[in-house]
């Protein structure tokens, strides 16, 4: 079962005595384009690159996982994996904005128009002390 698919160059970040002990960072080959990081938490690490291309990661059950990359094959097995999608553009693309309240609004414009002449920049500054 495939459990993530990264495009271009990811990062293979290999820490053994750290709770995950391999951290696989790059962008999704998934729309939308997002940065994806997938954590292992393993007890025995094998020999991976500094960076890995356009790698598939998948769930061969249990606690067995397989990074296939073009040229080469590893076997991982992890009592657990830590998935994290970055998916703030997503998220904040489908609120739409809040309108500025009027207040504000009037308050901004004054101040700016204070701060376009030198009597209001005066006044600005009193009002500052």
């Amino acid at each position: 079962m495939r459990l993530a698919t990264f495009r271009g160059a990811v990062s293979c970040r290999r820490d053994p005595g750290a709770p995950l002990a391999v951290t696989l960072s790059g962008a999704s080959a998934e729309p939308p384009d997002e940065p994806l990081t997938l954590g292992f938490a393993a007890v025995e690490v094998p020999e991976l690159p500094a960076v890995l291309t356009d790698p598939l990661i998948e769930h061969d059950g249990g606690v067995a996982y397989r990074i296939v990359t073009a040229g080469e094959t590893w076997r991982i097995d992890a009592r657990a994996v830590h998935l994290h999608r970055e998916v703030g553009r997503t998220f904040y693309q489908a609120i739409p904005p809040r309108p500025v309240p009027r207040a504000r609004r009037a308050l901004w414009r004054t101040v700016l128009a204070l701060a376009a002449s030198r009597v209001g920049v005066a006044a600005l500054r009193a009002l500052r002390h």
